[in-house]
């Protein structure tokens, strides 16, 4: 969703501006703006891409050292030029860009308008920047108001910081306020940075509920809503917290209060993504390149954890409440996406080796539905971004019911990173193409180490299962190498089917989430309809759609309900279905059912996910790229979603 760059300094502001708008292209967006300050706010802006932004400036005067950038993916207000960030205040002297909702945005609009201000756009966004002057003009002693100069000390007592302290000059001083005041009036998420003509030797910017991480330089600031746009020039970065405000100075130390007043200490954590992570490295699209990655990154996910040769699995991010997942009630598996899948793939594997029960749900609905929490529950939080509103949500509700909560993520200082009380990344290193891929299988990954660890904590799983187990884990990496050689067989399928209108995508057991994945895979960037389902549930309703033009995907490994399979795939053939089948190596039976067929390595069965995936990935991947999509950045998608 949406992307915010921020830079303040001695070098020129629009390069690094602009270079950091395209490096956040993938989160998805519809128009671009950027405001530089110069004797002035110079505000360009337009729907389209960074590309449309930069020709539109060709001509203009584009210098200065302080500026903000913003690329916007619409929430309130149709994607146009108008409802492009950034956007002035009444008096054109403040700007703003956010990512976020405001959801109480339309009381405070018209008790703004009911005192005569009018607004230019339909986005929530211009109702706060107008807040914020309306309180800077209407409220000139903000300062001495709130800090009570005739009781300073009373006023430390209660925790309230006195920005004269904070070596500020009052005038700036009097601007924090009023954007302090402001957004404590507000409802909602945001990660915002508002420059003023009046203060030019000052950014502000502030965050809840989106992501927002400052770049430390020397003698410079850079601001960006993730590491991507910053690698390049800095690994000192400093992640906001929930209600963070921060004063970022020209010169001078970054200093950080929260809405409430109270002076925070920064944290400077040292970045550990590469610049290499997250440029194409010659692949035609970041998607294929992350799906060629994932021989690393699964190894990578489990560098350090899996010991095989000596039956261990070892995950230090959660070794203080393993105890809890041996003792807990049952474990609670919340995602959205890919991620959810990823969740259903571990509720198989909790139950089947560690026999814990376990319930995975859609975070989104979670949060909603009142749902029932015990204390002696633990719940899975799973976000490739850490950064995602729903599983946040439903992060901060289970948290308050008493359970425990565990996160998978793959950014390290994200938000559900920070909310959980413990958890594991999954060093799949940065995902920049929207449909997800490796992280899926980092996910995937660390769930089955997970499910060992608990299982072989617990006693339920015989030790000669757990060294195999382990053993197969290890060379998984080898076998999703081999499967990626089958590249060339997948594009001939794809060429063959690249103008049907539906898919269908069938699995048993652990193949089930794995059909799910599948067919969002392909609909979210070839845009062809397309449907996972249990491959039993075939016969209560999807069989009634199979004909000769609806090709049907079937997992169809020899592990698992291998023999119901073959009367799935009988009976949709009988009905004139197409079959393309994802079978086990020299399976001569399935390869005489299926019309067509591509092989994978045999593994067991509770990580075929992690093998079979890989095909389905390259037949949605070369679909797409044959139908003329935009395979990183499919329409009216972000990569991250960080509002509701």
């Amino acid at each position: 969703m949406c992307g915010i760059v921020g830079y303040i300094g001695h070098r020129e502001a629009y390069p690094i501006l602009v270079k950091g708008l395209y490096r956040l292209e993938y989160r998805g967006y519809d128009s671009a703006g950027i405001a530089l300050l110069n004797g002035g706010v110079h505000l360009y802006k337009t729907h389209g891409k960074v590309r449309d932004l930069e020709e539109k400036v060709k001509d203009q005067d584009i210098s200065g050292n302080t500026g903000i950038a913003h690329t916007r993916w619409a929430t309130h207000g149709e994607p146009n030029e108008q409802n492009a960030h950034p956007h002035f205040s009444p008096s054109q002297k403040l700007a703003i860009i956010h990512n976020g909702i405001i959801e109480n945005y339309a009381a405070l609009r018209e008790e703004l308008t009911n005192r005569g201000y009018h607004f230019r756009s339909e986005t929530d966004t211009e109702v706060l920047i107008h807040l914020i002057e309306d309180i800077l003009l209407n409220e000139p002693m903000i300062s001495n108001k709130v800090h009570q100069q005739d009781d300073p000390a009373g006023a430390r007592a209660r925790g309230v910081v006195r920005e004269a302290d904070m070596g500020m000059p009052e005038d700036t001083c009097q601007l924090v306020e009023a954007v302090r005041i402001a957004l404590t009036q507000v409802v909602g998420a945001y990660a915002i940075v508002v420059v003023s003509e009046d203060h030019p030797d000052v950014l502000i910017a502030a965050k809840k509920g989106s992501p927002l991480v400052i770049g430390i330089g020397k003698g410079e600031f850079f601001i960006a809503s993730d590491a991507s746009p910053i690698v390049e020039y800095t690994k000192e970065v400093v992640y906001l917290d929930d209600e963070e405000l921060a004063i970022i100075p020209r010169k001078g130390r970054l200093k950080l209060k929260t809405i409430r007043n109270q002076e925070k200490t920064p944290y400077v954590h040292q970045l550990e993504m590469q610049l290499s992570a997250i440029e194409k490295s010659g692949f035609p699209h970041f998607m294929l390149k992350e799906i060629f990655e994932q021989p690393r990154s699964i190894r990578d996910s489990m560098r350090g954890r899996l010991h095989a040769a000596r039956g261990i699995v070892s995950l230090g991010g959660i070794i203080d409440y393993e105890q809890r997942f041996v003792n807990a009630r049952r474990i609670i598996i919340v995602g959205c996406g890919t991620s959810w899948h990823a969740g259903l793939v571990g509720e198989y594997l909790f139950e089947d080796l560690a026999r814990i029960p376990v319930e995975v749900e859609y975070a989104s609905e979670f949060r909603y539905r009142n749902p029932i929490i015990y204390e002696n529950d633990l719940v899975i939080a799973i976000s490739q971004s850490g950064e995602t509103a729903d599983t946040l949500a439903a992060v901060e509700l289970a948290r308050s019911k008493g359970a425990t909560i565990i996160g998978i993520c793959n950014v390290v200082g994200s938000s559900i990173a920070r909310a959980t009380h413990a958890g594991s990344y999954t060093h799949a290193g940065p995902e920049i193409g929207v449909a997800s891929t490796k992280a899926f299988t980092a996910q995937v990954t660390v769930l089955s180490l997970m499910a060992l660890s608990i299982a072989s904590k617990k006693g339920s799983i015989p030790k000669a299962r757990l060294h195999q187990l382990l053993n197969e884990l290890e060379h998984i990496p080898e076998k999703v190498e081999r499967v990626l050689k089958t590249a060339s067989v997948i594009q001939e399928i794809s060429e063959i089917f690249k103008d049907v209108r539906n898919f269908l995508y069938l699995g048993r057991g652990y193949n089930f989430p794995l059909a799910l994945e599948g067919a969002l895979k392909l609909k979210e960037i070839s845009y062809i309809h397309a449907e996972g389902y249990p491959a039993a549930e075939m016969k209560h309703g999807p069989i009634a759609l199979i004909d000769e033009n609806m090709p049907v995907v079937v997992i169809a490994t020899r592990k698992g309900s291998y023999e119901k399979l073959l009367s799935n795939i009988q009976e949709l053939k009988a009905r004139k279905a197409v079959i393309i089948a994802i079978i086990t190596e020299g399976d001569q039976v399935m390869r005489e059912l299926a019309d067509y067929i591509v092989e994978i390595p045999a593994t067991d069965e509770i990580f075929v996910p992690l093998v079979a995936t890989i095909p389905l990935q390259l037949l949605s991947y070369q679909i797409a790229v044959l139908r003329g999509c935009n395979v990183d950045q499919p329409r009216n998608l972000a990569k991250s979603v960080t509002v509701e």
